[in-house]
């Protein structure tokens, strides 16, 4: 027996009228006049509120003379009582159109706080996924283009979601440079090594414009400042990079792990003033990093458990005038830490417990004044520590790390030697 039709589902289903877009408009317009309702009914309670207290306090303020009742009402009376009657009907009519507007222009703002967060997502999602192209100029187009849409941010916090986005960019591993191909490398060998060495330069050349683009923003003149946001470089591999006349005025920027392993990144004329600028765990291996005129004036820039251990780390001519940077258990090990005509003035620089091993650290020329700089618990096994030229009193802890460490390992001015009686192991 054939099994009989099914009945059809295309047509409308029965119990269920799909209602058309102005009757759902009408609903949400109904569901709204309750609230708009208590609205109206709080600010004439209010004003009449208002109203009967003032007419108290007149009637207080004359004396609280007695009310009598006419004993009849006259024309005029009745004319005088219409006309104030007909002004308070006015006043609670004036006020329920107050708040009618008043609703109105909120509705207005919200929506329109609603449009631009619509059209910030929007973009935000189009650059995000730009910023995985395979392609190089694509991403610098991303880069560009979050960078104008954190300038555009309608809130603070959608600002630091660009700004997150840049930084983790930067955090992501990346292929390094090629080798430079062997005597004997075939033809297809160099060619390869070259492909790999432009992917190479054009990433670069990402990370180094995320770079710029940052360090733009928190600068002086910056059309839009981005400072006090916080900036994460955590394990960050920097071969270059211009971070010159940054102001540090509050959040956090963690250089945390980071390593400087080649090239020059500036930090020429920073100015630190709240916040945490933190290059705890950094390894300094490699290139040169420069902040000399770099000016801390308060917050907080942590060097603890960093690693000095090649190239040029360059702090000549800073200046120390208040809140704290931190040098505690720091490795010095290879390469050059200056110092020279740097002025340690007000503040604390603390180098509780670092250990030099190699290298040179050159404080010549120096100026210090007060206890502002700590060398308590410092261990001097190698290296040369010069203090040579050095202006002011000795830091504290400093004498005892001398005649604890490594016969000629210190540098001292002969001041500094006759204070404290002849020092064992310095020249």
């Amino acid at each position: 027996m054939a099994d009989s039709p099914r009945p059809s589902t295309a047509g409308p289903r029965r119990g269920r009228i799909a209602s058309p877009r102005w009757a759902r408009k009408g609903r949400r317009a109904l569901t709204r006049l309750p609230e708009l309702g208590r609205l109206i009914g709080v600010a004439w309670a209010l004003v009449i509120t208002a109203v009967a207290a003032i007419s108290a306090g007149a009637w207080w303020f004359l004396g609280s003379p007695p009310l009598r009742a006419p004993a009849e009402l006259t024309a005029r009376d009745l004319n005088a009582i219409t006309t104030r009657a007909f002004a308070v009907v006015a006043g609670l009519v004036g006020t329920a159109l107050l708040v009618i507007s008043y609703r109105k222009q909120r509705t207005a703002e919200f929506g329109e706080d609603r449009e631009r967060t619509r059209l910030f997502n929007e973009r935000f999602t189009a650059a995000y996924t730009e910023l995985g192209s395979e392609h190089a100029a694509v991403r610098l187009g991303a880069v560009h283009a979050l960078a104008h849409l954190a300038d555009d941010a309608p809130t603070r916090e959608l600002r630091q979601m660009c700004i997150d986005v840049l930084c983790a960019y930067l955090r992501m591993p990346h292929t390094p440079a090629p080798d430079e191909p062997s005597d004997g490398a075939t033809e297809e060998q160099r060619c390869e090594r070259q492909r790999r060495q432009l992917e190479f330069a054009s990433l670069r050349e990402v990370r180094h414009t995320i770079i710029r683009t940052i360090a733009a923003r928190l600068r002086e003149d910056a059309h839009v400042s981005w400072q006090g946001h916080d900036f994460d470089f955590t394990g960050v591999v920097f071969d270059g990079g211009d971070f010159s006349e940054a102001r540090f005025s509050g959040g956090l920027v963690n250089f945390r792990d980071a390593t400087f392993s080649g090239g020059t990144v500036s930090f020429r004329d920073v100015l630190v003033t709240m916040g945490t600028v933190n290059f705890s765990g950094a390894a300094f291996t490699g290139g040169t990093v420069d902040f000399r005129y770099a000016a801390f004036a308060g917050g907080t820039a942590r060097f603890s458990a960093a690693q000095f251990a090649g190239g040029t780390v360059d702090f000549g001519d800073s200046a120390l005038s208040g809140g704290t940077v931190d040098f505690t258990r720091s490795a010095f090990s290879r390469g050059t830490v200056n110092f020279g005509f740097a002025r340690f003035l007000n503040g604390t620089m603390d180098f509780g417990e670092v250990t030099f091993t190699g290298g040179l650290v050159d404080f010549r020329y120096a100026a210090f004044a007060g206890d502002t700089v700590n060398f308590r618990g410092v261990v001097l096994a190698g290296g040369t520590v010069d203090f040579g030229t050095a202006k002011g009193p000795c830091p504290g802890g400093l004498l005892d790390a001398v005649a604890a460490g490594e016969p000629g390992t210190a540098v001292l001015p002969r001041g500094w030697e006759d204070a404290a009686g002849e020092a064992p192991g310095t020249e």
